[in-house]
């Protein structure tokens, strides 16, 4: 197959994803170094993560859930004394993994992170400068490397000329996802592909922009941001994948909380 094709495969693969594993390294705008794992479900889409970040919590693990509309939090950066004996505190409505509007997390998790991976996966195939780089192992896994650079043009004019619903619908998303993480330009992106044909990995590398003022009358400006320079990989694809609510009475409502502490 050529490069073009490889990626294209790789990427309809992906769409047929209904459980993941998976791990996240490298530099998010804002978090600083970033570590996490995760697993993810589609179908309702449901997701679990632990993470860590030198920019946010002082690198304290956190431990995050959405499950049924709600999101759940624990761990070392999560104040216990606020949480009245219990272990998590719960917040709602919360969604992950949905288009570039629908997302929440309450800014407990980075705009990258609130994209799918799955949908990530295959912004690649938007790039007209697609590539081979050449073989190497990840994982302990043969892949093939790909390299290509994507730009929200670019997977604009891939959604008009796709041929089919599903291609369609993967470059609709993609944009969304393009939007999302607030790149300035241009995205550098790199995929590697096990001989099976399915994503074994990628990195996307890229500069940002950021939003400061527009409160308190303030015009709202628009200024350059960090770079983006994240890695996913693969771990376990189509495996059973469980994430659970916790335990109502180990569980305290941020809303209730935030009643708590208004002023009278």
């Amino acid at each position: 197959m050529t490069p073009v094709e490889a990626v294209a495969k790789a990427a309809a693969d992906s769409a047929r994803i209904t459980s993941l594993r998976y791990r996240v390294t490298g530099s998010v705008p804002e978090w600083g170094r970033l570590n996490a794992e995760a697993s993810m479900r589609t179908a309702p889409m449901t997701m679990g993560m632990k993470l860590n970040a030198t920019g946010r919590y002082g690198g304290d693990r956190l431990e995050l859930r959405f499950v049924d509309g709600a999101m759940y939090v624990h761990g070392d950066a999560v104040d216990s004394a606020k949480l009245k004996g219990a272990s998590w505190f719960r917040a709602e409505p919360a969604a992950w993994g949905q288009d570039l509007f629908d997302n929440q997390s309450f800014g407990l998790l980075p705009r990258q992170l609130e994209g799918s991976p799955v949908v990530q996966s295959a912004m690649l195939t938007a790039a007209e400068d697609v590539r081979r780089i050449g073989t190497e192992t990840v994982d302990g896994a043969p892949t093939t490397h790909y390299k290509g650079t994507v730009t929200s043009e670019g997977i604009g004019a891939a959604r008009d000329a796709a041929t089919d619903k599903a291609a369609r619908e993967r470059q609709i998303d993609g944009l969304g996802q393009f939007s999302a993480m607030r790149l300035e330009g241009t995205l550098t992106m790199d995929l590697w592909v096990g001989d099976d044909g399915r994503t074994k990995r990628f990195r996307m590398r890229g500069d940002t922009y950021a939003s400061r003022g527009g409160a308190d009358g303030e015009p709202l400006e628009i200024v350059d941001g960090e770079p983006l320079d994240m890695t996913i990989t693969f771990l376990d694809v189509n495996e059973p994948v469980t994430v659970e609510a916790p335990p109502v009475d180990d569980t305290a409502d941020l809303g209730e909380l935030a009643d708590e502490m208004r002023p009278d």
